[in-house]
């Protein structure tokens, strides 16, 4: 490989390891949907969650620790410190049983210590002397008194234990300085930010799931995914069209539609190709079947040959041969015959069309196909044809099957390997680059055909010819054919009405 051939390499390899913002950009716009879903899914697991969970209250009280005696400022400095070490284990009382057992028996509830302190929470901030207890429940009355309750019965279980005897008094004072009150509004479930939460958890898991399936998708989708593989230019794109099985010769049939269009384009292209190569001759081939390669050569062949040039349309694939099929002529003799010297060029080019377009049927199909196009008399049938045609088309056998195209390729000027959008894998396209470098053969460009007309990676106008939305759109284009077609009914409705009976 040649260093500037092995500095590309590099650096497209460098380039397909670094995801750039612009595809972040394609994934968000082709995902959308399933980014839209998954955030209302999160959305609306959020809205249930919150209606279904039961509204709890919060309501609070507040103790004040003091101690009791001290007359100098040494000794209330002192019983001050006292108070500070001692608040943090009062507050660790609170949710004990022998602060919570009294207070369950004197309002009657029908519960235990244990479950009653897991709505309990006391508290005291640092470098303070108050405790406050916040209680939870689901009625908002209940939670107030329970929280005033629990702060007297912890202010008496505290004198009670700090008594060093019976007629002693507690050197500390716990006082209920700030009732409880019945709070208006629950506090959980806290619907704004749980709806928030949803949302954004939805979004996340829609945006990671669209990279994923992006990530995981191996098909060649746009331009960049080729640009990937090969740094061989892309001469032309082929939108897809849903009646393409039903008129092949797009060209032909409808020549002012957007695909047709696009097939002119590509012969522009073509004619920069490999412009001081001696040889006109390319082969049209693929990576597997049904990528379009038959039909993107017949279509190929036709704008060339209404531009004026005398082009020649080679059915060179010898084992399912379609180019009789497309172009309607007869397919008995052919190439197999010009290789085995049965029959003269004259004798099996069939002249197609009003122009200088010429189609050479493949012929019978020979058991070794590879061997016939590989041979010295394909070499020489080459140079026959280069001295009789402007441009040589050979549509070929796809590439990975089998090694007919990679074979022909390396007589002629170059290789034009047609990949459909959306079913190629990059594997695939790999491989039939691969195959191709292997047996020194150039490739000469790539043509993405069944591009979608919709979406981030859709086909447009300003890339390879006039896209939908811009002058003949489909609809157009037919209504279009439909009239010329009238119009030349009505004109021979009316020569035949001048011409007398016989």
């Amino acid at each position: 490989m040649a260093p500037c051939q092995s500095e590309c390499v590099r650096l497209r390899n460098r380039r397909g390891n670094r995801v750039e913002l612009r595809d972040y950009i394609r994934i968000l716009r082709k995902r959308w949907v399933l980014i839209a879903l998954l955030t209302l899914i999160g959305l609306g697991a959020a809205a249930g969650y919150s209606i279904l969970q039961t509204p709890n209250y919060t309501s609070s009280a507040k103790v004040f620790v003091s101690t009791s005696g001290g007359e100098t400022v040494g000794e209330l400095q002192q019983g001050n410190t006292f108070t500070q070490q001692r608040v943090k284990t009062y507050a660790s009382l609170a949710t004990t049983p022998i602060v919570l057992l009294p207070v369950i028996a004197d309002l009657g509830i029908d519960r235990s210590a244990e479950s009653l302190a897991r709505n309990v929470n006391a508290s005291a901030p640092l470098n303070e002397t108050l405790i406050e207890i916040t209680v939870v429940d689901n009625d908002p009355a209940l939670a107030a008194e329970l929280a005033t309750e629990i702060s007297e019965s912890l202010t008496n279980v505290v004198e009670s234990i700090e008594k060093t005897s019976t007629d002693a008094v507690s050197p500390v004072r716990l006082t209920l300085v700030q009732h409880a009150s019945v709070p208006q509004s629950p506090t959980s479930p806290n619907v704004p930010l749980n709806l928030a939460l949803g949302t954004l958890v939805g979004l996340a898991l829609g945006i990671g799931l669209a990279v994923l399936l992006e990530t995981l998708d191996n098909r060649i989708r746009n331009e960049r995914d080729v640009e990937l593989v090969s740094d061989r230019p892309i001469i032309g794109g082929i939108a897809y069209d849903s009646k393409a099985s039903e008129r092949p010769l797009i060209v032909h049939v409808d020549p002012r539609s957007p695909r047709a269009e696009s097939f002119r384009t590509l012969r522009t292209n073509l004619q920069f190709l490999d412009v001081g190569h001696p040889s006109r001759a390319f082969v049209v081939t693929s990576s597997i079947e049904s990528e379009g390669k038959s039909t993107t050569a017949a279509n190929l062949a036709i704008a060339l040959g209404d531009a004026g040039a005398r082009v020649l349309l080679v059915d060179a694939d010898l084992r399912r041969p379609k180019v009789d099929q497309y172009m309607g002529v007869e397919g008995g003799a052919g190439l197999t015959d010009l290789l085995i010297g049965r029959a003269e060029l004259q004798d099996v080019v069939q002249k197609w069309g009003r122009g200088q377009l010429y189609v050479l049927p493949a012929g019978r199909i020979p058991p070794n196909p590879s061997e016939l196009l590989g041979s010295a008399a394909m070499v020489r049938l080459l140079e026959e044809f280069s001295g009789a045609f402007d441009v040589i088309l050979f549509d070929a056998p796809p590439l990975l099957p089998v090694t007919d195209a990679a074979i022909l390729s390396r007589v002629v000027a170059g290789a034009i390997v047609v990949v459909a959008a959306g079913r190629t894998h990059k594997n695939q396209l790999k491989g039939a680059v691969g195959a191709l470098e292997n047996v020194g053969a150039t490739i000469s460009g790539f043509v993405l055909t069944m591009m979608p007309t919709k979406g981030p990676d859709a086909y447009g106008y300003g890339r390879y010819g006039y896209g939908y939305g811009y002058g003949y759109g489909i609809e157009e284009g037919e209504k279009a054919d439909k009239a010329d077609k009238a119009e030349r009914a009505a004109k021979k409705a009316k020569k035949d009405a001048k011409t007398p009976a016989s």
